[in-house]
């Protein structure tokens, strides 16, 4: 069975490794009469219990010519996010480790610059005799992580376009837990481009949202 990409350390790619990480446990404080229950961390929360984060400044666009990675949609990246371009390598059994059900990875912003363990990816579904649509092509690419689990969709619009979006969860053997990813697809004449958040845990996950509501709200065809 192939390890989820995520487990994997892709050192041939352009990208560079990737990275995990961990926070160690944080103390209870101890309970004060009188006082207020303590507020539950973003992690605590369910994904449907999470609130939608404030989508900041853009600092940069990517996907246009130019840009680090010509793709066939452009949106804006938030400030420090780094992007670099994914070459396949020569050989096939490398190459299994930039792809993920149909999709390709041919991008790759790094969030370490601005404080964050993880990543926002960019992937492609070639056009085909037989091309999927966007929901299609975004359920094969979460179902390609075996590990993934508790998917739940829906269609949303961003910058005119029509896209569907999913939030799931994917187990971490280095870590044995459950972390919440996010991901959206959006049909262009060019094939299917898929766009998902990692990150170390689901906490960082969540603190990277914001970066990743102006990625898909700044959405336009490339």
């Amino acid at each position: 069975m192939r390890l989820p990409i995520r487990l994997l350390v892709p050192v041939v790619l352009v990208a560079g490794p990737l990275l995990t990480g961990c926070g160690g446990s944080e103390p209870r404080p101890e309970a004060v009469p009188g006082a207020p229950a303590p507020t539950a961390k973003p992690s605590d929360a369910t994904p449907s219990e999470a609130a939608t984060p404030a989508v900041p400044a853009a600092a940069a666009s990517l996907g246009g010519p130019g840009t680090a990675c010509p793709l066939p949609v452009s949106f804006s990246l938030a400030k420090d996010w780094k992007p670099k371009a994914v070459e396949l390598p020569e050989d096939p059994d490398l190459a299994d480790l930039a792809r993920q059900g149909p999709a390709v990875m041919r991008c790759e912003i790094d969030a370490k610059p601005a404080g964050h363990i993880g990543f926002l990816r960019v992937w492609t579904v070639e056009k085909g005799s037989a091309q999927p649509s966007a929901r299609a092509a975004l359920e094969a690419f979460v179902k390609g992580d075996e590990s993934s689990s508790a998917v739940s969709y829906r269609e949303s619009g961003a910058g005119g376009l029509p896209v569907v979006e999913a939030t799931y969860t994917v187990r971490s053997e280095l870590f044995d837990e459950d972390k919440e990813e996010r991901a959206f697809a959006v049909a262009t004449p060019r094939g299917v481009v898929v766009v998902d958040l990692g990150g170390s845990d689901t906490e960082e996950h969540r603190a990277m949202l914001p970066a990743y509501e102006l990625a898909r709200t700044s959405l336009k065809l490339g």
